[in-house]
């Protein structure tokens, strides 16, 4: 089995719902969907109140090169736009639609044998994004700006708790398949691969096989399903410091992102909904669901049976990469992979103590940087410093924090950094 250096054997917790089919959430009277739902700028919405909406229109289109359309995921009537907080605790405005019910749908075009200009001009329509947690706009991703020759599918999903990647592998594994060889066609490459991790064997037996796509089995460790980790233990390529996969000759995408080609390309079905798990001890009967984008982060809850009273903490994401919630008062979007809700046996409330030097954090660091130093460094306002350490390099995995004996909130040290030098800039 493929690897690479540094990375920690986190226990995956994916047994609480690696067996769970992939179920479809209920509709619910209200949605909430964020014109801020990718990396980029923000939607502009093209509906206004009292507006009469089919599922899959088009309710916000996107601006600037960087953006994504976002379509409404239900029919109903607009009720305006409200300013909500959102899970990273920002504000930001979101499309308040009101469901009537009658699931009126509109779809695009169906594409049929289309080429590779039409195949990214279909991304680039139906506003598909990242869905593996960053939200990059796939079209801008089928076009880089270097020649590559090698197209990596991320199978890996090395977050504990998630297993929706692995479910749509095991369930639509044909339409996964298509999906691949549409984003390679768009690419115009006949190298492809698909990295997935040895602890999803039923998915890996049904991807083996298909003429043209090479499935390399991935020993599991975290942060395996990392760009720059996975581009390594696929193809020994080494992603330079600052750079793009694209600098080593490969795009790099997720197993939701290639299904959701496929189901915009055949079906004409722009992305407006995805599969997430909700997991966790704390949560009375965990599951992968289909969800519409905008959904009451509640009614998911619900629809699970609920969580406990001894969760400790609710997470967006996963445990490793993903961000505590102060409560359940959001709405699910695009790049939503999970929500999990963790009990004091499963995750730390412990308060962070100074850093006892133990170098456990560089050891594990699959970037080999010095995360000691950029949590001292950003500690004292030295943001300069913690640069030259390495926080601009720093992939946010949380294998450092992970390890720490101390519980330093050193991803939360790098995060903050990075906004500094955003603001000095």
């Amino acid at each position: 089995m493929k690897t690479f250096k540094g990375g920690v054997h986190a226990p995956d917790n994916k047994a609480l719902t690696a067996q769970c089919p992939i179920e479809q959430m209920p509709l619910v009277p209200d949605y909430y969907v964020a014109l801020s739902q990718h990396i980029g700028k923000p939607a502009e919405a093209v509906v206004a109140a009292g507006e009469k909406v089919a599922e899959g229109q088009l309710i916000a289109k996107a601006t600037g090169k960087v953006s994504a359309n976002i379509f409404s995921p239900v029919s109903g009537e607009v009720v305006g736009i409200e300013q909500i907080v959102n899970a990273k605790g920002g504000k930001g405005d979101y499309i308040h639609i009101k469901s009537d019910g009658e699931q009126r749908v509109v779809t695009l075009s169906a594409l049929e044998n289309p080429t590779a200009e039409q195949i990214v001009q279909r991304i680039e329509e139906a506003g598909i994004v990242g869905m593996g947690g960053a939200g990059f706009a796939t079209a801008v991703k089928a076009q880089p700006a270097k020649p590559v020759d090698t197209l990596i599918i991320n199978a890996a999903e090395c977050e504990p708790y998630l297993n929706c990647d692995n479910r749509l592998m095991i369930e639509r594994t044909e339409q996964v398949i298509a999906g691949t060889r549409l984003l390679a066609k768009a690419l115009s490459v006949s190298n492809v691969i698909i990295g997935i991790e040895a602890n999803k064997m039923e998915a890996y037996n049904k991807l083996v096989g298909h003429e043209g796509i090479t499935v390399e089995l991935l020993k599991k460790k975290y942060p395996q399903g990392a760009e720059k980790s996975l581009i390594y233990a696929c193809t020994k390529r080494k992603v330079p410091c600052g750079g793009l996969p694209m600098d080593v000759g490969v795009v790099v995408n997720n197993v939701g992102t290639v299904y959701a080609i496929w189901d915009a390309v055949v079906n004409g079905r722009p992305l407006y909904k995805r599969v997430l798990t909700v997991s966790g001890r704390g949560v009375a009967e965990p599951k992968n669901l289909e969800v519409r984008v905008g959904t009451p982060l509640a009614s998911v809850l619900e629809f699970c049976g609920g969580i406990s009273e001894n969760t400790v903490k609710l997470i967006s994401g996963g445990p490793m990469m993903g961000f505590a919630l102060t409560g359940t008062d959001l709405y699910t979007t695009k790049t939503d992979s999970g929500f999990l809700a963790l009990t004091d046996k499963e995750a730390s409330t412990l308060l962070p103590t100074p850093c006892i030097n133990c170098g456990r954090c560089a050891t594990v660091c699959p970037m080999k940087l010095m995360p000691m130093y950029i949590d001292f460094y950003t500690t004292v306002g030295d943001y300069a410093s913690s640069v030259k350490y390495g926080a601009m390099n720093c992939i946010e995995c949380g294998t450092c924090a992970y390890v720490c004996p101390a519980k330093r909130p050193i991803v939360q040290s790098v995060r903050l950094t990075k906004m500094k030098m955003r603001e000095k800039k």
